[in-house]
């Protein structure tokens, strides 16, 4: 007996529809694109149970014969290639002619399909595939398809799907990439008999991007440039509004949604050094190229693309992004004015028959470069004040008064010594200083001052005789502390967060929740609302209590104890994303990494004004705890110079 057999074409369809139709989201995606190829300016999809059991796409494109009916259902059946040639420059959306043939072998299908002209329309029913019933009917011009009971003849592809909560906001995140990737066509989209999305079809991608993403999009940064043969449109966020993550990350090629490495590389290059370690930043980017420049035949499901000049398409979205970061005015203005004309001194007279010369006020030429010589001839050139304006006297200031203690370091920490008892005088009146007969007469000296008392540093315990000493604080962010032949350079951020960490964690009760006053509402992606909705259990033993609100919306009502609650919604977004990428975690590691966010908002920052007290206690946790060695995200808390490595910077060896 033969070893190799050919498959059967139901078996064969059964496969390709492992690689097109993963889920009920993939055979969505198949059939807007074919509405978006039929020219179709309205498109409609409806969807029940996640799509699992009904989903229907209704578009006024236009339509299909009866003899095309029937072939579409055909493997590798297409109106969209003729020849070999046309693979190396595709214009439409979907091509390869599995789609349907897919689609209808693990469903059952109507089709309901009119051309514009026609009197009649035709209507098909297909079961895994073959045609069943084939009619004429009555419709409106376009295509009607309705896929029922998806994956009912393949159990094993069955037991995969999540639940309907997930599979339906899959699907709404498709039909929200499909009116990001043609704003011309007017889309809308019922869930379970709800609108959840609907587009103008204006042709404007602002109003695409306003319907998917609500009002964040208006904080968002106009791109719009060229480079060779390639233009680069759509918009990105600005550096304060990163993202935890890169789900709003959005990239089409010719209006073809697509998942490219370079793309994102290209992206946060652009970035680089305006953006905080660990954020990604947000985009709607569509990048058009010639056909040709581009091959978009490299995957079944067609996400993925190859391009012919990687380097040209990498700096055209790289500088396009970069130069409209530059021109955004996310700053305030700095108003450059010239000096005022000095006023008369008030005692001074002046008579009408002598008028004031008015000098024309010149614009400064800012950022021009001049040389030396220009400089100094335009400082001798300019005019001198012709009144002089009495400068106001200083107050004296007393030789007594106590100094200021603002950024005073302890140079040396010596051990709190106990004041020697005084013998009391017999007579206390006696022992007061004389009153001088005139005040004026007499100066206090400085030594009567009585010193500045500083209480909190009596209330750090310290060693006896301590091995090291504070040095100060550089650049407000790292802790000097000398210890014999070594300088030490104390991350004050890392190491308190690693202290606040470690008192947080040893706590192994039940987090402590918080329930607030006014629910904090976090409008999120519909596949990352419907993975958090699916998470409750988890979320209600780490702290958290949600509930849904509205599409695409949870609302926040209790959040960890320790957690600040202007931090709780950026700690829900991670926690989702995380959740989303498939990385279930048991409740202590959730409960580790939501100590880590609480540590390290609750941490003091670098840049902040730190006094001697807490950069003392901060100091002496370090050096006395062996295991303070990097903070809970992987940062060293501290570095060490050594005496030889400066004598050698200083050429003393």
């Amino acid at each position: 007996m033969s070893k190799i057999i050919q498959l059967s074409p139901h078996i064969a369809n059964l496969i390709a529809a492992g690689e097109v139709v993963e889920r009920p989201a993939s055979a969505a995606k198949e059939l807007l694109e074919n509405a978006v190829d039929a020219g179709a300016s309205q498109v409609t999809i409806e969807i029940r149970d996640g799509g699992m059991t009904f989903l229907r796409v209704t578009d006024n494109g236009s339509g299909m014969s009866a003899e095309d009916a029937r072939t579409a259902f055909l493997r590798h059946a297409t109106s969209k290639l003729r020849k070999a040639e046309d693979l190396a420059a595709i214009g439409t959306m979907g091509f390869r002619g599995e789609a349907l043939a897919a689609i209808a072998s693990v469903s059952r299908v109507d089709l309901l399909t009119k051309t514009p002209g026609s009197v009649s329309g035709v209507s098909l029913h297909l079961e895994a595939g073959a045609v069943t019933e084939e009619a004429e009917a009555g419709c409106p011009d376009g295509t009607t398809i309705i896929i029922r009971d998806l994956f009912y003849n393949t159990p094993a592809r069955m037991k995969f799907m999540k639940a309907d909560s997930v599979e339906g906001s899959r699907i709404a995140s498709t039909v929200q990439m499909q009116a990001l990737a043609h704003p011309n066509v007017a889309f809308r989209m019922l869930r379970d008999g709800k609108e959840v999305l609907a587009t103008p079809g204006d042709g404007k991608l602002t109003s695409a991007v306003y319907c998917v993403y609500g009002r964040d999009s208006a904080r968002m940064v106009t791109v719009n440039s060229r480079w060779d043969n390639y233009s680069l449109s759509g918009f990105v966020s600005k550096p304060t509004d990163s993202r935890p993550s890169r789900n709003l990350q959005t990239f089409f090629v010719n209006d073809r949604p697509v998942k490219s490495r370079l793309l994102v590389s290209a992206l946060e290059e652009a970035y680089r050094n305006q953006i905080m370690v660990g954020k990604f930043p947000a985009c709607v980017l569509h990048l058009t190229l010639p056909a040709a420049a581009v091959d978009v035949n490299v995957h079944p499901a067609k996400t993925e693309v190859k391009f012919l000049n990687e380097k040209a398409v990498f700096d055209c979205v790289h500088y396009g992004v970069l130069g409209a970061l530059n021109q955004t005015t996310d700053r305030p203005q700095v108003q450059f004015r010239t000096a005022p004309a000095a006023e008369a001194p008030k005692n001074v007279e002046t008579t009408s028959a002598v008028e004031t010369p008015k000098i024309p006020e010149k614009k400064p030429d800012f950022f021009r470069t001049v040389s030396a010589a220009d400089y100094r001839s335009a400082r001798k050139s300019a005019p001198a004040p012709s009144v002089a304006v009495a400068q106001p006297a200083r107050m004296p200031v007393s030789e007594t008064r106590p100094p200021l203690r603002e950024n005073v370091f302890l140079p040396k920490v010596e051990p709190l010594k106990k004041p020697e008892a005084q013998p009391v005088p017999a007579d206390p009146v006696a022992s007061l200083p004389s009153v001088p007969e005139s005040p004026k007469a007499v100066q206090p000296e400085p030594a009567s001052i009585l010193p500045v008392e500083e209480p909190e540093q009596t209330a750090i315990p310290m060693p006896d005789t301590p091995d090291w000493r504070l040095v100060g604080e550089l650049y407000r962010t790292y802790i000097i502390v000398e210890q014999g032949e070594d300088a030490f350079l104390i991350d004050k951020h890392a190491a308190h967060e690693r202290i606040l960490f470690d008192k947080l964690r040893a706590n192994q009760e039940r987090m402590t929740a918080q329930s607030l006053l006014s629910p904090i509402p976090c409008r999120l992606t519909p596949e990352l609302a419907a993975t958090l909705l699916e998470n409750q259990g988890l979320l209600d033993r780490i702290g958290f209590e949600i509930e849904e609100f509205g599409e695409n919306t949870v609302l926040l009502r209790q959040i960890p104890m320790d957690l600040d609650p202007e931090n709780a919604k950026e700690v829900l977004e991670e926690l989702a994303s995380d959740l989303t990428q498939g990385k279930q975690k048991d409740p202590g590691t959730l409960r580790d990494e939501l100590l880590h966010t609480v540590a390290c908002k609750a941490a003091i920052k670098a840049g902040w004004h730190t006094d001697e007290a807490e950069l003392l206690a901060l100091a002496k946790q370090v050096m006395e705890r062996e295991d303070l060695k990097y903070c809970p995200h992987g940062r060293p808390i501290c570095v060490t110079i050594s005496k030889k490595q400066l004598e050698k910077q200083f050429r003393r060896t």
